[in-house]
């Protein structure tokens, strides 16, 4: 393989939920006329499967060298039926339907799928005031929970937290879930696309009919899991210089980090595995890699191969560079040993998600 930061073509999806925040506040180009709600910028998922930009394989399909080339482009050692990562702009201008993904053991036994979908929101923007609902209150019965989702009166059932710019959610699979409105996020996840709503209408607006709503509630109902209550994280960091990592979240699928530089950052060499970056800053960015310079601008994202060798990215002129981090990590090399070594506790380190602390 030739290691190179590979982008790939964005998935849009047209949800009612979203509006123009990612081409307007977060300045991503090509993107269509009219309501934007996501922008899958890595995928590997069924018909949202995205396609070579740039480079020696540019044209080709993102699937063909996850096949091709397992070891070199995702890790060594690695092994999947698709890129164990899905990364996507959302835009909640408007709040999103109340819902659940299925964790990995429903996805299976349930749904014939490899794996189900935890998920993390990196808060790029929210308005004062914005918030989120995840979990469920205790000691409801199911009965307690299909009529508060009937009379739509959430905030009965669920935990309401506000966020703020740069907070970072953990969502595990199976616990339920909403946010918004005017909330702009970076999500990392499974790649997978499971899911159950208990709300009255489509991911388009439309309204349900009595009937499919009250099975999608006890659909719903049947995956719900209540042993998690995600928080809003502002993280924990990891000073270098003028450079500023802070880790958001971190569990066995998925570690998320927001990169703040002030000067170039040498990311070493990962050959276990790759890295996704996205620019969420004002400015380009460079990538400095064995082969070459890319340039990396506003809202793109790429994926760095696992054997691309160390990277330098540098931020362009005298401003700061600002970029999210994704990547599957070793918990205790990858996350809890830095984040000890920069001071942090282990009870700090344990909120960041599920790092196998208790």
């Amino acid at each position: 393989m030739e290691p190179y930061p590979i982008k790939l073509t964005p998935h849009v999806r047209t949800y009612y939920f979203g509006e123009r925040l990612i081409p307007e506040k977060l300045g991503k180009e090509g993107m269509p006329n009219g309501r934007v709600a996501e922008s899958w910028e890595v995928s590997d998922y069924r018909e949202a499967r995205a396609t070579v930009t740039d480079g020696p394989y540019a044209g080709r399909p993102f699937h063909e060298l996850v096949e091709e080339f397992p070891d070199e482009l995702v890790g060594e050692g690695w092994r999947g039926p698709h890129f164990p990562l899905l990364l996507k702009f959302l835009d909640a201008s408007h709040m999103l339907p109340v819902h659940l993904h299925a964790d990995d053991e429903t996805a299976r036994t349930k749904h014939g799928e490899p794996h189900g979908k935890t998920e993390a929101w990196h808060v790029l923007w929210a308005a004062p005031g914005a918030s989120i609902l995840a979990g469920v209150k205790e000691g409801l019965s199911r009965e307690d929970l299909f009529r508060a989702f009937k009379d739509e009166d959430f905030d009965r059932v669920m935990p309401r937290h506000e966020v703020r710019t740069g907070d970072t959610v953990y969502v595990p699979g199976g616990i339920i879930h909403s946010f918004g409105p005017d909330i702009l996020i970076a999500e990392i996840q499974q790649t997978s696309d499971l899911g159950q709503a208990v709300t009255p209408t489509d991911l388009y607006g439309e309204r349900l009919d009595e009937g499919t709503w009250d099975a999608n509630i006890n659909a719903a109902l049947d995956e719900l899991k209540t042993d998690y209550l995600p928080l809003p994280n502002p993280g924990l960091a990891i000073e270098d210089g003028r450079n500023r990592r802070v880790v958001g979240c971190a569990g066995p699928h998925f570690a998320l980090e927001r990169w703040t530089l002030g000067e170039p950052h040498a990311e070493p060499a990962h050959p276990r595995r790759c890295l996704l970056l996205s620019n969420v800053g004002e400015g380009a960015v460079m990538l400095e890699y064995g082969g070459g310079t890319e340039v990396f601008g506003r809202a793109e994202s790429c994926v760095l191969p696992a054997a691309a060798g160390e990277v330098r990215v540098v931020p362009d002129g005298e401003g700061e560079a600002s970029l999210v981090a994704c990547y599957v990590p070793e918990l205790e090399r990858d996350v809890v040993g830095p984040l000890r070594a920069a001071g942090h506790t282990d009870e700090g380190i344990a909120a960041l998600g599920e790092v196998g602390l208790s």
